[in-house]
């Protein structure tokens, strides 16, 4: 059984039939998986969980997600349909699990509904990928977002995207490019897609370093990532640029201290032989 397989029983098990859809988003229908991606789901159910609920979704997501698992880190989201349609900001999640909350979820913390601004964008990518693994197609079930609220949601992680600047250097870079573009094209395209569109209207010297994220992004797992002190010095800079880039085509000025935007194939893919990266040079 594969992963996505694994991931849709394993829903069904715990919903049952307060599942109404359950639908692939992100890498897996925008460009393809690269080394490090998430399995990306969007679950849309009847009902709120109740804890027990919760606890066997979170107890199972544990056991298939992560290296640790030997299998790709899955991100899930649960919504309740009633809570996202007819459409409302911020929208409220029921459930979260993503790899880079485990120690958490290993420590007692159960995932409890609350608002999640990036449902805004998960939606959409749901909708425009309409990638259903059980379920209706998503045009069905949820209704699409207004463009202002889109841009509300992409900028809306900003001041912790820049808190998570050094230790997740990689994704932030792409996630501020794809912000960058979302703003300037009202569409949501992949993390290199993104980069490549920001990389052409980049002055130089602020190309380097997110072509070094992108690559590593095309390329190499976390456990290989390396960036050099040159890069790492570029680092800051070509944020900068590109904040003012974001912050010219948001609506509403904003320093750059405190800000307020605020502002993450198929099943065959799952099958296939180990990938053998292809790291880039760090200098």
């Amino acid at each position: 059984m594969n992963q996505v397989q694994q991931i849709v029983e394993l829903v069904a098990g715990v919903l049952g039939e307060d599942v109404i859809g359950a639908y692939l988003h992100g890498s897996c229908v925008f460009g393809g998986l690269r080394p490090a991606s998430d399995v990306d789901v969007l679950v849309v159910s009847r009902r709120r969980m109740d804890e027990q609920d919760r606890r066997a979704l979170l107890g199972g997501l544990l056991r298939i997600s992560g290296s640790r698992n030997k299998a790709r880190p899955i991100e899930l989201t649960v919504v309740v349909q009633s809570e996202v349609r007819p459409w409302r900001y911020p929208p409220t999640g029921d459930f979260l699990y993503g790899e880079w909350l485990r120690a958490a979820y290993e420590a007692g913390e159960v995932p409890q509904p609350e608002p999640m601004p990036d449902l805004a964008l998960l939606i959409t990518m749901t909708l425009t990928g309409d990638h259903p693994l059980t379920g209706p197609h998503p045009a069905q079930v949820l209704d699409p977002v207004p463009r202002a609220d889109l841009v509300r949601a992409s900028v809306a992680g900003i001041p912790g995207l820049l808190d998570d600047l050094d230790h997740d250097t990689r994704n932030v870079l792409l996630t501020f490019a794809r912000i960058w573009t979302t703003l300037a094209t009202g569409q949501i395209t992949s993390k290199d897609a993104a980069a490549s569109w920001v990389l052409a209207r980049l002055p130089p010297e602020h190309r380097p370093a997110l072509e070094h994220a992108r690559q590593l992004y095309l390329n190499c797992p976390y456990s290989e990532e390396n960036w050099s002190d040159a890069l790492q010095a570029q680092v800051r800079p070509h944020v900068d640029h590109v904040l003012t880039e974001i912050d010219r085509l948001h609506d509403q000025p904003h320093g750059r201290k405190g800000h307020g935007l605020g502002a993450t194939r198929m099943a065959a893919e799952f099958s296939q032989e180990p990938w053998q990266p292809n790291c880039p040079a760090t200098s």
